[in-house]
């Protein structure tokens, strides 16, 4: 948790002193061709699977997974877990929302974009939400099963969606690589700290245990 907060600190601090800009920028061009920046390099079905990947971390999809798994939660009587996941994703949507105002950096070249995006770019909501969302699932996920082989599976999964989401916002050109790393980490970091703080109640029985 305080590795991936001083990491995401240590990203703003270099993007507002505009350290990574070039960087951003030079990596940015190279996923375009040269002669043509609207156009990105790849197989032509590259863009269709970038925009499908990108929607695993829009708001409507992070709201379902977050409502079916509520769902599931609700029914077994788990109440604390479900506040649990509750504050989870909705605090990490409002630090979103208050981060971005922050620091007000504005979106990369329009010419760069592939599909339409008209907020703030620091850190990227998308790559944010998807950390939270689905390393808390995960963590959820992981209580309820015994091998450890399954519990690093689901984390792995999360990793791995939250990486393909994020990586689409840059091939997309709606995000800089410095937005997506800093949505990663301050979202891992928020779920972190959530599930921190449940593990300590349910040390202290204020939480159900693990069922």
């Amino acid at each position: 948790m305080v590795s991936c907060l001083s990491i995401f600190a240590w990203v703003a601090d270099a993007v507002t002193d505009r350290h990574t800009q070039s960087f951003d920028e030079q990596l940015m061009r190279r996923l375009r061709d040269p002669a043509r920046l609207s156009e990105p390099v790849g197989p032509e079905w590259l863009k269709g699977a970038m925009c499908d990947l990108t929607a695993l971390g829009s708001s409507t999809v992070l709201v379902l997974f977050v409502l079916a798994v509520a769902g599931a939660l609700l029914a077994r009587g788990q109440y604390h877990a479900l506040v649990f996941l509750l504050v989870a994703a909705l605090g990490g949507m409002l630090l979103n929302n208050l981060l971005k105002p922050f620091f007000g950096r504005a979106r990369p070249d329009i010419a760069l974009r592939l599909t339409e995006a008209t907020s703030l770019s620091f850190p990227s909501g998308h790559a944010m939400g998807s950390a939270v969302i689905y390393f808390t699932l995960a963590a959820l996920l992981a209580r309820l099963v015994e091998p450890r082989a399954l519990k690093l599976y689901f984390l792995g999964l999360a990793a791995l969606l939250s990486f393909l989401v994020g990586a689409s916002r840059v091939y997309l050109g709606v995000h800089y690589p410095s937005d997506v790393l800093a949505g990663w980490t301050m979202g891992l970091g928020w779920a972190l700290l959530c599930w921190t703080v449940a593990r300590y109640l349910q040390g202290r029985g204020s939480v159900e245990p693990e069922k």
